[in-house]
């Protein structure tokens, strides 16, 4: 490498020495002077590497302002800066660059002028490596080198303001399962299904939309209320089905229905929409991010749950052909596609629908896992939607996507992993825990529970046997109260005081530990709740979750409502299924799955489930034991708050009811447990149903926890809910407003 320094000479003269008089040289003398000495000042010229250097650098992270100021001046007025970014922005995309590199060769610099070669490769995810040596060319400019730009700077076949293209062939996308291997999400025919307003037989309006019911999983009353009040004549959009299943339901046989055919990816009515979640075209702020991929940026990609969790399985790898825009025979490179995989989930397509028919239409939250291995049998999220309205080809989406975006019950939130509400009297399990690993309290500690707290100074908090007695004189006219669900608890044990979830007890709990011995279990209700998983993520990462709030304690007041589940204390039904589970298998946190596999088109899974502990509940062997024998009484004893659903239950079960208050004027509804069956062929299952805002636990939700069981075990449900004539009819005169009295075991 050759370096040419540019040299200033400065000759600095300082005169002759002056004569030592005026007379004439005495004789011998000699007549000398002085020459002045040269002062020599070398200004370095600029390295030629080095602003290649740094331009190159800018590449590498496409820092494309940097780049274009280290541009001459002429290259500069040649093309804009935008221009300039989107040269480079449009050639990388084509080559779905991930990653570039390159190495200086060589330079020769002039005076005025230096010459560059240096080496790029371009890791791209279609075609390999793509590796290019590049000439370059500098100036000199304001005492700076400068490149001197053409688009052969990208690659020397785009010398001359030529572009990059690509020809790209999709895969067929992968299709989604359930464990069993039913297709919920696949590429099929399918029809949009509708009814036209008044042109229904009127006799045969109920066996219709029954049969609409079955087909689409719309619920009756849904369909006659759309149908009733929409103007005649006018469509009338009810779901979707696939061609086949629409030909073998008869629908075609009835007046007023209306069949649009179209080919799409197919979701199966109704199934799991929150776990599956759907797929949309590619936005312009993320197209250079998919192309970038291997995309060709006009593909439909995964938005939602496992639809966006498995993107990189669901859509395989393009086939594509890069070639010189103009000359598509001037192939550069190209590679062959690979198959999409498909994924099969943990969930059961048959349980999974019959949960959603469980929740009956009303609004909240169901989840069913696996206690010992954290597979999710089935997550509802309700109200639900339809995915298939996503689908500009589908007829109805012109009808119904709309409405459905902009329903204020927001259909399309996960419930079940992004609600966050207060978990009422389910979390006493957790301070039932922290009280017992304390020490301060044991299985044998007892309380007198009445209607009201006091010990807090200045503050009386009241039991839920207090508000129901409110509710009964409020209905009789009596001044006093005589249901059993009226009256105090009375004494009560600590496993007693869950059982009969008693509020005062938990108080009481909550109180002291903030209290006692100045505070050092002040925070032990919430370092408990931490260590039984809430106030994080569950970690299930195929669907996006909330974390929810676990506060620590202000004040004893303040200890007294985490105490319940209520204050600041904030979960989702996810998190309240995973630490059920492993209070029912002995301690252990799974992580809560929703995948079981991942399954190439030949040979062997490339991801197969595996159960993944994350952790133990800080809680002896003994302790837990206790609690899930007070679990079990709210069930079997007479006295338990579960005992008048589940009090003639044939399948043995653990429980809690939850009343959690909100700003809302009814409560949420909770009731979470599992069963303990211990049969060979059916695991045992953790269930938890969330109700919003529509009263207590043990009225709203305990009857579906029930049905749920029924559907797992027996594979339909067997009782009639209290607010149902019969199954899936509603009797619109059940209300929550007075709390049966519960009977006595047969």
């Amino acid at each position: 490498m050759k370096i040419t320094r540019w040299i200033t000479l400065t000759l600095v003269l300082f005169g002759l020495a002056a004569c030592k008089g005026a007379g004439s040289l005495s004789p011998g003398s000699t007549k000398t002077s002085s020459l002045p000495t040269a002062q020599v000042t070398v200004i370095p010229a600029p390295d030629a590497n080095t602003a290649l250097r740094e331009y190159l650098d800018a590449q590498l992270v496409e820092n494309y302002s940097s780049m274009y100021a280290l541009l001459s001046q002429a290259s500069q007025a040649a093309i804009s800066q935008s221009d300039f970014a989107s040269r480079y922005t449009d050639a990388l995309n084509s080559m779905s660059v991930s990653s570039t590199a390159y190495n200086i060769l060589s330079s020769l610099t002039n005076p005025q002028s230096a010459q560059a070669a240096f080496h790029v490769i371009y890791h791209t995810v279609l075609f390999g490596d793509i590796a290019r040596d590049i000439n370059v060319n500098l100036v000199l400019e304001n005492g700076g080198w400068k490149i001197q730009w053409d688009d052969g700077l990208i690659l020397p076949e785009l010398a001359g303001g030529k572009h990059l293209d690509a020809a790209h062939v999709q895969p067929a996308r992968g299709d989604i399962y359930d464990n069993n291997g039913n297709a919920i999400v696949t590429q099929m025919d399918a029809d949009a299904i509708g009814l036209v307003a008044g042109q229904a037989t009127s006799d045969k309006e109920t066996a219709l939309i029954n049969a609409l019911f079955r087909l689409t999983g719309i619920r009756p009353e849904t369909i006659r209320s759309a149908y009733e009040n929409t103007k005649s004549g006018d469509y009338v959009p009810v779901g979707e089905a696939s061609a086949d299943a629409a030909n073998k339901s008869g629908i075609n046989g009835y007046s007023g229905v209306t069949l649009t055919p179209y080919t799409s990816r197919f979701y199966e009515p109704d199934t799991a929409p929150h776990a599956v979640g759907y797929t949309l075209y590619i936005s312009p702020e993320n197209l250079n991010t998919y192309k970038r991929l291997g995309y060709n940026g006009s593909e439909r990609v995964g938005f939602e749950g496992i639809e966006k969790w498995g993107e990189n399985y669901l859509h395989g790898r393009d086939s594509a052909s890069l070639y010189v825009a103009g000359a598509p025979s001037n192939i550069l490179a190209k590679t062959d596609s690979q198959p999409a995989d498909s994924i099969y989930l943990t969930i059961d397509n048959d349980l999974q629908q019959q949960t959603q028919d469980a929740m009956d239409g009303l609004p909240g939250a169901a989840v069913v896992m696996d206690v010992n291995t954290g597979k999710i049998l089935a997550m509802v999220s309700s109200p639900s939607y339809d995915p298939n309205l996503y689908d500009a080809n589908n007829f109805n989406n012109r009808w119904g996507l709309e409405p459905m975006l902009n329903d204020p019950a927001q259909p399309t939130f996960n419930r079940a992993t992004q609600g966050q509400y207060p978990l009422g009297s389910v979390f006493k399990i957790i301070t039932m825990a922290a009280a017992l690993e304390s020490g301060v309290f044991t299985p044998a500690s007892t309380l007198d529970c009445e209607y009201s707290f006091t010990e807090v100074p200045g503050v009386t908090l009241y039991d839920w046997t207090w508000e129901d007695c409110q509710t009964e004189k409020a209905a009789t006219g009596n001044s006093t109260c005589s249901k059993v669900n009226s009256q105090p608890s009375g004494m009560l044990s600590l496993p007693e005081g869950l059982m009969r979830s008693c509020d005062p007890w938990f108080y009481h709990i909550g109180y002291t530990l903030y209290t006692q011995e100045g505070g050092k279990y002040k925070d032990a209700i919430s370092t408990m709740a931490r260590a039984f998983g809430l106030g994080k993520a569950t970690g299930i990462g195929q669907v996006a979750e909330a974390t929810g709030n676990i506060p620590d304690p202000t004040d004893g007041l303040d200890a007294t409502s985490i105490a319940i589940g209520q204050g600041k204390v904030l979960v989702t039904p996810l998190q309240v299924a995973t630490f059920l589970s492993a209070v029912a298998n002995g301690g252990t946190l799974y992580r809560p799955q929703l995948v079981d596999k991942v399954q190439p088109v030949s040979g062997d899974p490339i991801e197969v489930f595996k159960p993944q502990a994350d952790g133990t509940l800080p809680v002896s062997a003994a302790n837990l034991a206790v609690i899930q024998e007070a679990m079990r009484q709210v069930a079997v004893n007479p006295r338990g708050t579960g005992y008048y659903t589940l009090g003639n239950f044939s399948i043995n079960v653990a429980a809690k009811t939850g009343t959690a208050e909100t700003s809302a004027v009814e409560p949420n509804a909770w009731f979470a447990g599992y069963s303990e069956e211990n049969a060979p062929d059916k695991p045992d299952i953790a269930v938890v149903v969330l109700v919003s805002n529509k009263g207590e636990g043990a009225i709203w939700a305990a009857p579906i926890f029930r049905r749920i069981m029924e559907i797992y075990f027996f594979g339909h449900p067997q009782t009639v809910y209290p607010w149902e004539k019969s199954f899936g009819i509603v009797n619109p005169d059940y209300g929550a407003t007075v709390t049966p009295t519960p009977t006595p075991k047969p």
